[in-house]
């Protein structure tokens, strides 16, 4: 068992779960949770170590014995330490480190989400477990952008990110990922999503709520698209639009088939 504050780690788990420049250095990640653990383990995602403490639920322990017969690195940590590490106010008790980037971007894609400059860790998280659902095959964060591998944004994607490519590109690389797609800008002045055709390979470019899309989305397409609102209200969070606005594209991606 883990007793030492010093432990190396519990210290690299620290260092992951605060700073994303540690987190790019070490190629790696935190997941917090039985649930996110779970998700990563039937993803077959590269585990560098599990870490758990007495008191973790018999879901937990059914989770830690499959990983332990898998050969996976899974160490017991006193329960004082492992709140001390934990992001949460009440910790479940286990925790992964994991590898970094382990998907690879599509060949051919048709359905593309870049979330520009979306930096609240909840939004961004909100879109990703979105675009999983809708199946958006790859995510491309232009510079500005949240870190999507931090634990805020791991933990309200839900396991999401265990199932499909999540890239940060710089505007160069995006215009050259998605130069064979038509991109649409999710804009309150753009034309209403129910009168586009939206079902030929796209990407969708989510921006700001606050601050709107920055000048080089802007300047990747003239295409603008919006919710239509009956309500009073002037605008919904990015989050929220952009996943209304995925969901559209699948709808009409499945009429069309029927």
């Amino acid at each position: 068992m883990i007793t030492s504050n010093q432990n190396p780690k519990l210290k690299l788990a620290r260092a992951l779960l605060g700073r994303s420049k540690e987190r790019r250095e070490a190629n790696a990640f935190v997941a917090e949770g039985v649930r996110l653990v779970e998700e990563a383990a039937n993803a077959d995602w590269p585990i560098q170590f599990v870490l758990y403490a007495d008191g973790v639920s018999p879901r937990g322990l059914t989770l830690i014995q499959t990983l332990k017969a898998k050969g996976t690195d899974v160490e017991e940590v006193s329960a004082d330490l492992m709140q001390s590490v934990s992001e949460t106010e009440t910790t479940q008790g286990i925790l992964a480190v994991l590898n970094d980037g382990q998907i690879l971007l599509p060949e051919s894609a048709n359905f593309i989400l870049i979330p520009d400059q979306i930096r609240d860790p909840g939004n961004l998280g909100t879109l990703i477990r979105s675009a999983a659902a809708a199946g958006v095959q790859a995510i491309l964060l232009p510079p500005d952008t949240a870190d999507a591998f931090a634990p805020k944004v791991v933990r309200a994607g839900m396991g999401a990110h265990f199932r499909m490519p999540i890239r940060e590109m710089s505007w160069e690389e995006i215009k050259l990922a998605t130069k064979s797609l038509k991109v649409y800008l999710a804009d309150m002045d753009g034309q209403s999503c129910w009168d586009v055709n939206l079902r030929a390979p796209l990407a969708l470019i989510v921006g700001n709520e606050a601050e709107g899309a920055s000048e080089e989305a802007r300047q990747l397409t003239k295409k603008k698209i919006s919710i239509p609102m009956s309500g009073k209200v002037e605008s919904l969070n990015a989050g929220v639009a952009g996943s209304v606005l995925m969901f559209e594209i699948v709808r009409q991606r499945i009429k069309h088939e029927i």
